[in-house]
């Protein structure tokens, strides 16, 4: 089937299609925050019904609306008038800006449903590592899984998959012997075995050179962010969450970047 690009609708059809998944998105991302503060701080069932952190009254329909109900309420419970953390709306934002960009770069086609999956795992992961400075094997797992589970789809599923599996080694292997050598120099971690076993996953989607714009984006921002939040240098550091940014740029244009800066050195 043909890919179909938003923008081959009318204005007004583009503009609902996105607004429609970029809603789609912040309830998946209202989900996995909720989800992810519930696992990490173990308060309650992961399937509970949703509930004020601050009281524990049991929300209605009302107070769930993404981003909104937290807006119309002024950060506050409707029930004890407590604030409710910025974290809720902006995860919703997040996961809702990150949902359109795909469908944007990447029309209503399979690979945009791909990637969205993907970036909800990964964004659930970078949680994580906000949170505990720790990443489930769980997270690195269903990644793979989801890139397994769409493979069969690809134009060419074998060259695909030898394309992945290349990049799944080269960094994979790559990045841990270059921390094993960090680490000795440096005489701490240099990079979390969480970081190393994503990008080696990263490798499975964007194969060799792709995934290296990942790792230049990611490193560039997580240079930035350590810098402008003066944490990082010389202590622990939640390194995926920009990893998580660079994945989400990798899936809008890495496979283009990549073949313009390969084509450099053809004839």
């Amino acid at each position: 089937m043909t890919k179909m690009s938003v923008f081959d609708l009318s204005v007004a059809g583009a503009a609902a299609a996105l607004l429609m998944i970029f809603f789609a998105g912040a309830c998946f991302g209202s989900f996995i925050n909720c989800a992810v503060i519930r696992l990490t701080k173990r308060t309650g069932s992961l399937w509970g019904r949703s509930e004020c952190p601050e009281c524990g009254h049991a929300l209605g329909a009302a107070d769930l609306i993404p981003i909104l109900s937290w807006v119309f309420l002024r950060g506050k419970c409707r029930y004890c008038r407590k604030k409710i953390s910025a974290r809720y709306p902006l995860a919703e934002l997040l996961c809702g800006a990150g949902f359109s960009g795909i469908a944007a770069a990447r029309g209503l086609s399979l690979t945009a449903l791909e990637y969205a999956a993907a970036f909800s795992i990964i964004f659930a992961g970078a949680l994580c590592d906000i949170d505990t400075l720790c990443v489930p094997n769980g997270i690195h797992l269903a990644l793979a899984a989801v890139y397994l589970i769409f493979l069969p789809a690809q134009p060419d599923p074998l060259k695909c998959l030898l394309n992945g599996v290349f990049g799944f080694l080269i960094y994979g292997a790559g990045l841990l012997i270059f921390s094993l050598i960090a680490d000795r120099i440096l005489g701490r971690a240099a990079l979390g075995g969480a970081d190393i076993k994503l990008f080696a996953v990263l490798g499975l989607y964007f194969g060799p050179a792709g995934t290296l714009t990942v790792l230049i984006i990611s490193c560039a921002a997580g240079l930035l962010g350590a810098a402008i939040t003066k944490k990082g240098f010389g202590r622990e550091f939640p390194f995926l969450p920009y990893i998580a940014f660079a994945a989400w740029a990798g899936m809008l244009f890495a496979d283009r970047f990549a073949e313009r800066y390969l084509g450099l050195f053809s004839a």
